[in-house]
């Protein structure tokens, strides 16, 4: 049996210091998310071990999850008490931010704390096409800094190929944001000709100087040739993977590495798996799989997820439960059978009985700060939309070729 991981290098805040479950409920619109149990082995020679991990809600603060995730699989913190079943995002923050005052007693992190707050909707990160490791700073910088100082390392696949034709083209603009500012200026540029529509595209669909009703300068008409290849690289990796980003990434990471993926404008916990195999595997922390213990690890073999599979904590295959007993384990299902047969003893019952209301009671609670959660996102979401809308339609019709009767789905 997996053992517990012990103390961590940052430990949580003493029992005197650190907050109660009330106190975690107590603020409303508080991000709260449950915790699962997984084991990992963090290295090849020692036994497993038992490690609390976060789930997402289907709202959750990747970004900040991920960091946290990394850190508690490197016993760098830990969540306590172990037995606890939720944790809040004030008390995760807390916990991130003593352990980079620890572990970086002399170099200024006020960078990395301002950014943490941002973490909650979302992270500003500009990838260069050319490296796995490369992102240009946003802003102040703060969120290159955050992983900096904690020391992990941030990745993502989405790499153009060398021997692509997008390649020559890519490599002079080089960023996710250049390059969509190229595609804006050579949309201004043709007057809003750059996209066309589907019934007048052909073989050589976009703007040219023989046909188009404006004279274009050698300069904008290269312009508008490598936005058009832009564009073509974008709508060819949807998912931000590309093959060759892939390659890239299994070949350039040590086995055992856990690093942070940006992929799909998210991040998620990449681990390359030791031995001849050296897959690459993201954390399964959707929190439709918190009761799935024999799902932990999504294998990454694609670039659009056609041929992913599910993993447990060995790597295996996994084989969710089924039937009445979905979603538990051996140890819970044998439990719950034991339950409906009447096997517990009296003081047992009893137990068993304050355990679940307790844990009713949180469970509401918990429902509750996820409604007024969501409520509270969906505005902010509509105020988002509408003091951004006239720069994304100008992107998205940009990166994309539209019908007439095209809806654009945010």
């Amino acid at each position: 049996m997996a053992e517990q991981a012990p103390v961590s290098t940052y430990s949580a805040p003493t029992a005197a210091q650190q907050p109660s479950n009330e106190e975690i409920h107590a603020t409303s619109l508080e991000e709260v998310w449950y915790l699962k149990e997984i084991s990992f082995k963090p290295n090849t020679d020692g036994p497993p071990r038992r490690y609390k991990v976060i789930t997402q809600n289907y709202n959750g603060p990747c970004s900040f999850i991920a960091i946290c995730n990394i850190l508690i699989l490197r016993e760098l913190i830990q969540i306590l008490p172990y037995e606890r079943t939720s944790v809040s995002y004030d008390y995760l923050s807390r916990l991130v931010a003593e352990y980079l005052l620890s572990a970086c007693p002399d170099v200024d992190i006020s960078a990395a704390l301002s950014v943490m707050p941002a973490t909650r909707k979302g992270m500003d990160l500009n990838p260069l096409f050319t490296g796995s490791a490369l992102f240009r700073p946003a802003g102040s910088g703060g969120e290159l800094k955050l992983f900096e100082q904690a020391g992990i390392k941030l990745v993502h696949g989405w790499l153009v190929d060398p021997s692509s034709a997008e390649h020559g083209v890519l490599s002079r603009t080089e960023d996710y944001d250049s390059s969509v500012n190229l595609l804006v200026e050579a949309d201004h540029v043709t007057k809003g000709q750059l996209v066309v529509s589907d019934e007048s595209a052909g073989p050589s669909a976009g703007p040219s100087r023989k046909d188009s009703a404006y004279t274009l300068t050698p300069e904008e008409q290269r312009k508008v040739e490598d936005a058009l290849i832009i564009r073509q690289f974008i709508e060819n990796s949807p998912s931000q993977l590309t093959y060759y980003g892939l390659f890239t990434l299994a070949s350039e990471l040590e086995p055992g590495a856990l690093v942070a993926l940006f992929r799909n404008s998210h991040l998620s916990v990449l681990y390359k798996s030791h031995g001849e195999d050296g897959a690459l595997y993201t954390l399964a922390t959707d929190q439709v799989f918190l009761h799935e213990a024999s799902i932990v690890w999504e294998r990454l073999e694609d670039v659009d997820g056609g041929w992913s599979s599910f993993v447990d904590s060995d790597f295996v295959r996994s084989s969710p439960a089924g039937g009445d007993y979905a979603g538990h384990t051996a140890e819970s299902a044998l439990a719950a059978l034991e339950q409906q047969t009447g096997t517990f003893t009296l003081a047992e019952s009893a137990d068993e009985a304050l355990a679940r209301q307790l844990q009713a009671e949180e469970d509401d609670r918990t429902r509750e700060l996820y409604a007024r959660q969501a409520h509270e996102q969906e505005k902010e979401r509509a105020e988002r939309e509408r003091a951004h809308a006239a720069r994304q339609r100008v992107i998205d019709a940009a990166v994309r070729p539209k019908k007439k009767s095209d809806c654009i789905i945010m």
